[in-house]
């Protein structure tokens, strides 16, 4: 038997990388070439279109008042609206990935074998970063008191909130240290407000199943009490992503042929993996679903509706609601939901489209060391060298899919990779030339479904192993929920 060209005896101990599990990380076509030979051309091409003002920039107009970036339709000519997403699948997608991995190693400077990476999260959707290692290993995430047993997860009123609130309720925060880290199973998830708020609101969700059986069900042992507590909150928030993230981000059909078919290229022997194609290129599609300012929350009174810029790094460190960043804690940071699910009451925003243009608040991204690269792109892009990453033409290719026709990326023709494609960029390409956007594109949405289906059905603690016609309890309507029945039953939606 060999693997990579190295031969082996039967007897002999297997080489580390047999297979496709080696770490947590691998490859989905460990023998497709990198779309290029690394050079001092090539970075310099990269970066050059991923570069402010360059090809991939949306080119907003920053000066403008943020309200305007979302209600002035001529300031949104590439930024147009995806009328099947609202805004809040890009942080449910966000959220989604920072519970699959956790890889605090990674390097752009050096080449490096993705499976001699180590990552330091089993690749699941079990919330490990809302339950870091449960009661035991993590007790600074849980309610200690004698009421609680441990059987709660943490979460802080937000001072002055109900002031500012439009309903006058209670806000709350992630729990904070006395310098405002964050106490949570993944500090990266107070990255942003939007995402801050959406690890509450599972912590919260967590508590509302507690109580839930404890009063409905009559169950006390505190351990009990956590543990199917935990079993319903995971279980529920798998079924979102099954039923509703997947088929909103790749299409229904495919997630339907996934399931009922099978799985044609993430395959593995002992444990799922996290394959470079996946996370350096397909899942980075919601980058692009960014919008450059968000209405943050609805005001009261003389307290105005709250817009801000996403990012803003031209503001002071630790700003207090002038942009969206995390690692605050004010009185009007907090997020009214109804701009970013659809509660039927006509407030939704839409994403962004997912096509080839990145936000411009996204191309001078806060606390990046100056002298290096400074927008996402241009970082997304040298991450394919990093790891080298297959074009997605060879992709394709390995995939029997027609890959996109050269004239259709005809604008990477001066830096020749029309032709050869770094992965990420033509996932973008593709979801925009043959999904008008809407959703990725076959070899993109393939990519992401398999491996999100895959990961689900590798968990044997998931519903999907566990009990496969299991439906959810906890919704408005028997056997359905969505990220909206989440956030109410989680109790974070205001009254508007």
């Amino acid at each position: 038997m060999s693997h990579h060209g190295n031969v082996y005896r039967s007897g002999d101990a297997p080489p580390k990388s047999t297979f496709y599990e080696q770490g947590k990380f691998g490859r989905l076509f460990p023998n497709l070439p990198a779309f290029s030979t690394d050079s001092p051309a090539l970075r310099s091409a990269l970066l050059k279109i991923g570069e402010r003002n360059g090809l991939m920039d949306a080119k907003d107009d920053l000066t403008q008042a943020p309200q305007n970036l979302i209600l002035q339709q001529p300031l949104l000519v590439n930024n147009p609206d995806n009328p099947d997403l609202t805004a809040g699948m890009t942080f449910l997608g966000q959220f989604l990935d920072h519970d699959m991995t956790l890889d605090i190693t990674s390097s752009l400077e050096q080449q490096v074998d993705p499976e001699m990476i180590e990552n330091f999260r089993i690749p699941t959707f079990g919330l490990d970063s809302v339950y870091g290692l449960g009661p035991a290993g993590s007790p600074h995430l849980f309610d200690q008191t004698v009421d609680h047993g441990l059987t709660t997860l943490l979460v802080e009123k937000i001072p002055g909130a109900e002031n500012v609130s439009r309903d006058g309720s209670v806000k709350f925060d992630l729990p904070r240290n006395s310098q405002g880290t964050p106490l949570i199973g993944d500090p990266r998830n107070d990255e942003n407000l939007v995402l801050s708020q959406l690890q509450v609101a599972f912590l919260k969700f967590h508590n509302a199943i507690v109580t839930h059986l404890k009063n409905q069900l009559g169950l006390t042992n505190p351990t009990e009490v956590f543990l199917e507590a935990q079993r319903l909150t995971r279980w529920h928030y798998q079924w979102i992503i099954l039923n509703e993230f997947l088929p909103k981000t790749i299409g229904k059909n495919l997630v339907k042929d996934i399931l009922t078919k099978g799985r044609k290229f993430y395959k593995w022997r002992n444990a799922p993996y996290i394959p470079v194609e996946f996370s350096v290129a397909a899942y980075r599609f919601g980058h692009s679903q960014v919008r450059p300012s968000y209405r943050v929350n609805f005001g009261k009174g003389s307290n105005p509706d709250l817009f801000a810029l996403f990012f803003n790094d031209n503001l002071a460190v630790n700003p207090v609601s002038i942009d969206m960043r995390g690692g605050t804690r004010e009185a009007n940071r907090f997020i009214d939901w109804q701009t970013f699910f659809d509660f039927g009451d006509n407030k939704a925003r839409q994403n962004k489209r997912i096509d080839t243009h990145i936000s411009t608040v996204m191309f001078d991204l806060p606390g990046l060391p100056p002298g290096g690269p400074q927008s996402l792109a241009q970082l997304n892009l040298l991450r394919h060298l990093t790891f080298k990453v297959p074009s997605g033409q060879r992709v394709a290719a390995a995939m029997g899919i027609e890959a996109l026709p050269e004239e259709d990326l005809a604008e990477l023709k001066p830096y020749n990779l029309h032709n050869r494609t770094p992965l990420w960029y033509y996932c973008l390409k593709e979801a925009d030339v043959t999904a008008d956007g809407k959703r990725l594109g076959p070899v993109g949405g393939r990519i992401v479904g398999e491996v999100m289906i895959g990961l689900l059905q590798g968990d044997k603690t998931s519903y999907l192993s566990q009990d496969p016609d299991w439906t959810p309890t906890l919704g408005k309507k028997q056997g359905q929920f969505t990220m909206v029945d989440l956030l109410s039953v989680a109790g974070v939606v205001t009254e508007l």
